[in-house]
């Protein structure tokens, strides 16, 4: 193994994180809450002992390492919700190697690093072992928090795809319990991003309808032989599709089993993990990525992360979040 003896902290909790445990056996899960700040004392304490390599696992919430710029192990940034925070591209510039799920945000990132430190690595099932056959019992169904506050565009999509078919059944809970009832699993991707989703609902041995989206989707799985697509937001698309594949079992079934077996051939956790630690290994000896990183740590801290901690100081206003972040930006206080 490339980075056999060596340890590795994952900073966040991540479906990757299993995965990581299993292809570097030195592998130590720091959890991370929204909001939790760490610097480098706290990895230290929490993982046991000092890393070698510490992965900040995104966890879609404010800058969560304290002078990561000064951290002296190789740093990588697993950036999975780049579509939802844009200055994650810059952030990236803070640690040695980027990590990105969502391929047509390379370039962000590649402007910034160079696109040798950038890595495409798409989702994966956050599952190993595909659940047991249930009887399908529904037409169609969607798992996931539909709210008109917060997914605004996915409440309207939905309710429109549910006049057109009735037997839509939106839900939330255990989509490993739930996939398997369905003839036809939905999947929406209202800011266009490839998701886990995906993956989940293949590896579920589900028949998925998903969006037609960028991000590496057509390199991976075959619409029609896979997985089916139809056009982003159009409610009027899914009803067709899904009265055509309603009255054809067979053709479900046979796209079903396709999906699931691509995904336990290519698409697992331990996939993705070897991955990553071909690209970490393609950068040894990383004493010269650390070395870069330092002699600019305070370029970095001064022009980049200091102008983010002010404005996460001033955005959660007033709290002891608040008040931490503002002391990062002054280097006044350690924090933990």
């Amino acid at each position: 193994m490339a980075l056999y003896g060596m340890k590795l902290a994952w900073v966040g909790a991540h479906p990757l994180d299993a995965g990581m445990r299993a292809v570097v056996p030195g592998t130590v899960v720091v959890p991370l809450r929204v909001s939790q700040i760490l610097g480098f004392d706290d990895v230290i304490r929490l993982a046991g002992g000092v890393p070698d390599v510490v992965v900040y696992s995104d966890i879609s919430g404010p800058p969560p390492l304290a002078g990561i710029e000064r951290f002296p192990c190789l740093t990588v940034f697993y950036c999975v919700d780049s579509h939802i925070h844009g200055w994650y591209p810059d952030y990236a510039r803070a640690f040695d190697l980027c990590a990105v799920s969502l391929r047509d945000h390379l370039p962000l990132f590649a402007s910034r690093l160079g696109p040798d430190r950038v890595l495409w690595l798409p989702p994966c099932p956050r599952m190993r072992d595909r659940p047991s056959a249930a009887p399908k019992v529904h037409d169609l169904m969607f798992v996931g928090k539909v709210d008109p506050e917060v997914t605004p565009g996915r409440h309207a999509f939905l309710a429109e795809v549910k006049k057109r078919v009735p037997g839509l059944r939106v839900t939330r809970g255990n989509y490993r319990e739930l996939f398997p009832t369905a003839r036809l699993v939905l999947n929406v991707a209202e800011r266009g991003d490839l998701n886990f989703r995906v993956f989940e609902a293949l590896a579920c041995g589900a028949c998925l309808l998903t969006p037609r989206v960028g991000h590496g989707q057509d390199e991976l799985f075959t619409n029609g032989v896979h997985l089916f697509t139809y056009p982003p937001m159009d409610p009027e698309a899914v009803a067709v599709l899904v009265r055509e594949l309603l009255s054809d079992e067979a053709r479900r079934d046979r796209v079903a089993a396709a999906g699931a077996a691509l995904v336990q051939a290519r698409h697992r956790p331990e996939h993705r993990a070897a991955e990553l630690v071909a690209f970490l290994a393609d950068h040894r000896p990383f004493e010269r990525l650390v070395a870069a990183r330092l002699k600019y740590a305070d370029p970095l801290f001064t022009r980049l992360l200091r102008p983010l901690y002010l404005h996460w100081a001033e955005a959660l206003r007033p709290s002891p979040v608040a008040e931490a972040f503002l002391a990062m930006a002054r280097r006044t206080a350690a924090v933990s």
